[in-house]
């Protein structure tokens, strides 16, 4: 009996000692929750929870940070990229002279493989209008608003055109590439002459993406074109690359052609807009332009690659495909005048096979 009453108060004197330490332990907690049922922690010795971070809403209107909107993007707004690499192939020096005396030409279809060539390009060009609602007016009818060439409209025209142009090049010269792996010889020289084609045309479009900014409907446009363009392009080839570079060959000729009316239009005044717009770096820098030049200039120099792709695609054509060297740039003397990769000297339908094959 007395054993169980010095334990009763010794039980008693505990929980009186404890109690107000329990008390402080509680009052001290920033955050006062009660615990679960089902925890198994003291409650008096429970972490303490971090604050839920302040809403937009519960911040005062004065300590909100407040920035300009920004700016709704336009079909006119420029690329951004500001970096510049080497170009891979330096561009040849074109003379005032020279770009100034191309001019549109066209080579006959003379045999079965130039008229499906011609046949197949006229398909293609009339497609390719219709996407780009490209059309030129008829003499007379220039400032007609219904049928004029806005800059817009030129710029449409432009992106799509040179966002095709680069594929024959490079899908010829990847199908030459890999048969030169496979058959463990050289090329004479063709693949260098064709990817130099396809960069230069890469650097077409580059330099009109720094003016020109196209929308969704347009980009899907072009995913769809290029995919359907570069597999039957690459289908041809492996069947006739001499007429698929016959082909080319057209096609650079409606290019030269294009050009030649944009020019025309920017002489005349009828593109007031782009005697606004200052050239490219990228132009400046590829092309060898001085601080001064104006999109007149741009254009001239544009032109003159085209026509020397028509040149260069229409020489080919005319060439044994497994045997002739690229006269572009595997040289040999055979005592008559050779192309160059410049403007001089120029043939703008091509060169006879007789005239270089060596």
């Amino acid at each position: 009996m007395s054993s169980r009453l010095a334990a009763h108060n010794l039980l008693l004197t505990t929980s009186r000692t404890c109690a107000p330490l329990a008390s402080i332990v509680r009052s001290s907690r920033p955050f006062s929750s009660r615990p679960k049922a089902s925890s198994m922690r003291d409650p008096a010795v429970h972490m303490p929870v971090a604050p839920a971070p302040a809403t937009e809403s519960q911040v005062p209107a004065e300590n909100l940070e407040t920035s300009p909107p920004e700016p709704k993007k336009s079909l006119m707004q420029p690329d951004k990229h500001d970096y510049f690499t080497e170009a891979a192939w330096p561009h040849p020096i074109y003379t005032r002279a020279e770009m100034e005396a191309i001019a549109f030409a066209h080579r006959n279809a003379t045999t079965w493989s130039d008229k499906v060539a011609l046949l197949t390009m006229r398909t293609l060009r009339h497609c390719f209008d219709f996407a780009t609602g490209y059309h030129h007016p008829k003499p007379g009818r220039e400032n007609d608003p219904a049928v004029a060439m806005t800059e817009r409209k030129w710029l449409i025209r432009i992106v799509f055109l040179e966002s095709i142009a680069g594929v024959p090049g490079m899908v010829a010269g990847m199908v030459r590439h890999l048969h030169s792996l496979r058959a463990l010889r050289r090329d004479r020289a063709w693949i260098e002459s064709l990817l130099e084609e396809a960069y230069n045309e890469r650097v077409h479009l580059l330099t009109f993406l720094k003016i020109y900014n196209p929308g969704w409907f347009m980009r899907l446009m072009l995913l769809g074109g290029q995919g359907v363009f570069f597999n039957l392009f690459f289908a041809a080839y492996l069947v006739s690359p001499r007429t698929c570079h016959r082909f080319v060959g057209y096609l650079e000729e409606e290019a030269v052609l294009t050009y030649t009316r944009c020019i025309k239009d920017y002489r005349a005044g009828r593109l007031p807009e782009f005697e606004k717009l200052e050239v490219p770096d990228i132009a400046k820098q590829y092309w060898k332009m001085g601080d001064d030049c104006t999109m007149e200039d741009l254009l001239l120099y544009i032109r003159a690659d085209e026509a020397k792709h028509r040149e260069v695609n229409h020489t080919f054509g005319n060439l044994n495909q497994k045997t002739d060297r690229n006269p572009f740039a595997l040289k040999v003397e055979n005592g008559k005048p050779q192309p160059s990769k410049g403007l001089s000297p120029m043939k703008p339908t091509g060169w006879e096979r007789d005239e270089i094959a060596a």
